[in-house]
């Protein structure tokens, strides 16, 4: 579904919503919580995707992941999928940190695959042969590893922490 709540043709990005029997009714005593995600029925599942021309759904990311850079919508998991792609990355994060020009830069932290070194400059590089030029990361972090939640997902909200430190403090 588009912003608009109107389906999307076929090709375009847009919010997956489902419903059916196996699809929750809502949050238990939360009223105000249940009315967010549910759209005529709906359930608004917070996943961005995209279908063929067959009907094929192809998820493209996380719509609080979603980044906007001058005006063009960026989703991390492109971005993480052409890092991890390189040999020396075991794993990766993507989020988007405010700028004054841009709205948001797309900023990448990497932790090295067991025995690696991750080579900034050479990553970068990599990510110039497969990214165009607005994906790519303005900069890249090597950690030893990635923050993980309670459920052993990458916390991005402690890695946005992170980078809103760094960058108040003027540096990286």
């Amino acid at each position: 579904m588009g912003e608009d709540g109107l389906p999307v043709p076929a090709a375009y990005d847009g919010e997956v919503e489902v419903r059916g029997a196996n699809v929750m009714r809502g949050y238990l005593g939360r009223p105000d919580a249940t009315a967010e995600v549910f759209h005529d029925g709906w359930l608004r599942t917070g996943d961005r995707g995209r279908l063929d021309d067959d009907g094929y759904l192809t998820l493209v990311g996380r719509s609080k992941d979603m980044i906007i850079r001058g005006g063009e919508n960026i989703y991390p998991k492109e971005i993480e999928d052409v890092l991890e792609r390189h040999a020396s990355v075991g794993a990766s994060a993507v989020i988007g940190i405010p700028d004054p020009v841009w709205g948001e830069i797309v900023v990448a932290y990497v932790q090295p695959a067991s025995g690696c070194h991750v080579d900034p400059v050479a990553l970068q590089e990599h990510c110039r042969g497969l990214l165009t030029r607005f994906k790519r990361p303005a900069r890249i972090h090597v950690v030893d590893h990635l923050p993980l939640n309670a459920v052993g997902k990458i916390a991005k909200p402690v890695l946005r922490q992170l980078a809103s430190v760094a960058n108040s403090e003027g540096g990286d």
